[in-house]
């Protein structure tokens, strides 16, 4: 439900760039919440991120970031959790209070232990100060550790989806990690390909 050009001063704001899987999970938050929104894309290669417009925004020059009237949120899963509160409508966490519990740990899990390891800045930094041979395999050891976490962590839980047959905040958490990881994922990893498998309708 993204919109361009003019809109309301009470409308959603999102400031994204397509390839980030922080915004993504985000964008497919609202829409799942069926929240109008307004795009802004913010190209990182050209470094729009470090303007001073969007410095404003979040001090860290990261995407996304969220505009909600005089709101301004800038990490993602407090977005998430923001969006949880103030539009219970199609909830993004289940009702059951364990289910609910793995969906924070799975989301602690994706948010320190996976995606830090594939954003751009990190991958630049290896390329610079280790080498550009040695990107590829650096993210796939390390992000192949957190992947193994999420196999035992969600085990005994996942149906179609990673906590039960209903779609909940850890699937569009884990299905851009998938799409931008660059790694094959362990065969072993039977739980986390039936995730993959079932959350592609997500896109």
């Amino acid at each position: 439900m993204a919109e361009s050009g003019e809109s309301n001063k009470n409308k959603l704001k999102l400031y994204s760039y397509w390839r980030s899987s922080c915004s993504q999970r985000v964008r497919i938050a609202l829409n799942l919440k069926g929240l109008e929104y307004e795009y802004i894309p913010v190209n990182l290669l050209k470094g729009e991120h470090f303007s001073p417009d969007f410095l404003k925004l979040n001090p860290l020059g990261y995407v996304p970031a969220l505009v909600d009237g005089e709101i301004v949120i800038s990490d993602s899963f407090a977005i998430l959790m923001y969006l949880e509160e103030k539009y219970p409508q199609h909830p993004l966490l289940p009702s059951d209070l364990q289910k609910k519990a793995l969906n924070y740990q799975a989301a602690n899990v994706v948010c320190s232990s996976i995606q830090p390891l594939q954003n751009l800045a990190v991958l630049k930094y290896i390329k610079e100060k280790v080498g550009p041979d040695e990107v590829i395999p650096w993210v796939q050891s390390h992000i192949n550790k957190g992947f193994a976490a999420l196999e035992k962590l969600l085990k005994d839980s996942a149906g179609k989806y990673a906590t039960g047959n209903e779609v909940s905040m850890v699937c569009f958490l884990l299905f851009f990690c998938f799409v931008f990881v660059f790694l094959e994922i362990q065969t072993f990893m039977y739980n986390i390909h039936l995730l993959w498998d079932n959350n592609l309708d997500l896109a």
